[in-house]
């Protein structure tokens, strides 16, 4: 009979502090590779890095900047989300497949979305500092 805890405790990754700095140089090596590959990615980041000073001005508060800030770093996970998608679709095969073509559009889609979503929230702080509401 094999030992189930000693199996689950042989993590590749590691446990504790190990899996935690190997996870962030991972995190790291994501981000960087985004950044050199992905045209839409450093859009966005040049979005946050504009959005960072913006909401200063516009914040009437830390949650509301929190809010603003915030919906700028949604934006680049969900864009992050949708490269993955994108290069794990290519990695499979890059014939046109319906169903590779639907991954690719939704992941599109929920980057549209957040965008939207970010809009809404940067448009309706404008619209209270100008005291439109």
């Amino acid at each position: 009979m094999s030992d189930n805890s000693q199996q689950t405790s042989m993590k590749p990754n590691g446990t504790g502090l190990t899996r935690i700095i190997k996870a962030t140089k991972c995190s790291i090596k994501g981000v960087t590779a985004a950044y050199k590959e992905e045209s839409a990615f450093r859009q966005e980041v040049l979005l946050l890095l504009i959005g960072l000073p913006c909401s200063v001005l516009l914040a009437q508060n830390i949650n509301h900047w929190a809010l603003l800030v915030g919906s700028l770093i949604l934006v680049l996970i969900v864009e992050l989300l949708n490269s993955a998608i994108e290069a794990l679709t290519d990695r499979v095969g890059t014939e046109h497949h319906l169903l590779s073509g639907r991954a690719k559009d939704m992941a599109s889609a929920a980057v549209m979305l957040t965008l939207l979503v970010a809009a809404l929230i940067w448009g309706a702080a404008l619209l209270d500092k100008l005291g439109v509401f």
